[in-house]
């Protein structure tokens, strides 16, 4: 395993390009040199067949910046040495190498070509330079299945590679959808829970000499949301759990638990006015739809510095539609009521859950006084 680890490391970027080139260089040069020495016929192997044998291993260095040219020199260079008629032997290392780089980099034109023009080449060209017999059947058939079989291996490469990056991207895909995703819950969970507790902490506080009989209810109602935020949390907690491990035993809320989410505003002196048509919801529609009335009514009480608030949840040409008005001034600028400074994190969340679904959000002040969250979600899934 740690030799493998130390190859595959000795092979991957600049560095590796290096090793491969010299490696290369030493089959292709050392190797033909011991082969020459059996071939007495063949011409003598002198200072320019050397550089020939040793330009294709060398152009192997910028083989993964410029994998086109190298391929041309070394083709260039491997063919201009079987013209010349030097002896044989594996000439062919830094070729094969450069040719597989520019397949499997996608440049399959300038491969494929290179191939055609090997073919012909190598087998009838250097015949007819070097006044040689014609090749026979069998040296054509046998080069063309070597040519075909080193097609076939750089394409398997090509493709596999190719494969392995789609999935990689898919994942990474993946991954970042659910990091907005699990952002998404704890804002919601988090940012509804605590406003309301610091609404009801501050009306404690106001209360505390004036009317301290007051002050039980703020503080029931700041324990009922911090237990609340507590099992928020822990569900979103548990849905991070690994296959197999124990799923969440609390029930992921719904339009269903929406009037627990108005007695919450109402606790703070909202006078809520609630209109909900039963449906029968598909689980992300359901699971969304209470999100957006959360979030609505957290920016309500943080910012609205309104009195009342409507609530509107029904169905309209097939769609969930959702509707949170307020009659408050909010303050100007502010993020989260989509003022002078843009769109906070809670609007953003709000259209990001609507259009995850196939719908749309809108937000902004109404005509009057007051601001207006719609929120349309399609009941059939896209």
């Amino acid at each position: 395993m740690d030799r493998a680890s130390t190859l595959r490391r000795l092979v991957r970027g600049g560095r590796g390009d290096v090793v491969i080139a010299v490696l290369a260089g030493l089959v292709q040069v050392g190797g033909t040199a011991l082969a020459a020495r059996h071939q007495p016929d063949a011409r003598t192997l002198d200072v320019f067949g050397y550089l020939l044998l040793a330009a294709g291993p060398a152009a192997l260095v910028a083989r993964r910046r410029w994998p086109v040219p190298v391929l041309v020199v070394a083709f260039a260079a491997t063919l201009g040495y079987e013209l010349l008629g030097y002896p044989g032997g594996p000439i062919w290392v830094a070729l094969i190498v450069a040719f597989g780089t520019a397949l499997i980099a996608g440049h399959r034109i300038a491969a494929y070509v290179s191939l055609l023009a090997g073919y012909a080449g190598f087998l009838w060209l250097t015949a007819l330079v070097n006044v040689q017999p014609a090749p026979s059947a069998w040296a054509a058939a046998g080069l063309a299945a070597w040519l075909l079989f080193l097609l076939a291996g750089g394409e398997l490469i090509r493709n596999r590679r190719a494969f392995a990056l789609a999935r990689h991207e898919a994942a990474r895909r993946q991954a970042s959808e659910e990091r907005l995703g699990i952002a998404r819950d704890l804002h919601d969970v988090v940012a509804h829970s605590l406003s309301l507790i610091n609404v009801q902490a501050s009306v404690a506080l106001e209360l505390m000499e004036q009317r301290p009989e007051q002050v039980r209810t703020a503080l029931t109602a700041i324990k009922h949301a911090s237990r609340e935020a507590l099992g928020d949390v822990q569900s979103v907690l548990d849905a991070l759990r690994r296959p197999g491990e124990e799923m969440p035993r609390a029930p992921a809320p719904g339009l269903r638990d929406v009037g627990e989410l108005v007695r919450r505003a109402e606790a703070t002196g909202l006078a809520v006015d609630m209109r909900a048509t039963p449906l029968a919801l598909p689980r992300g529609v359901d699971a969304a739809g209470y999100r957006i009335v959360q979030e609505a009514l957290t920016n309500v009480v943080r910012h609205a510095d309104a009195s009342r608030v409507s609530v509107r949840i029904g169905e309209e040409d097939g769609a969930l539609v959702i509707e949170v008005e307020d009659d408050g001034a909010g303050r100007p600028g502010d993020p989260a009521r989509g003022g002078a400074s843009g769109g906070g994190s809670g609007i953003r969340g709000m259209a990001e859950r609507a259009a995850a679904l196939g719908g749309q959000l809108t937000a902004g002040r109404r005509d009057g006084t007051g601001f207006c969250v719609r929120a349309r979600l399609p009941l059939e899934p896209r």
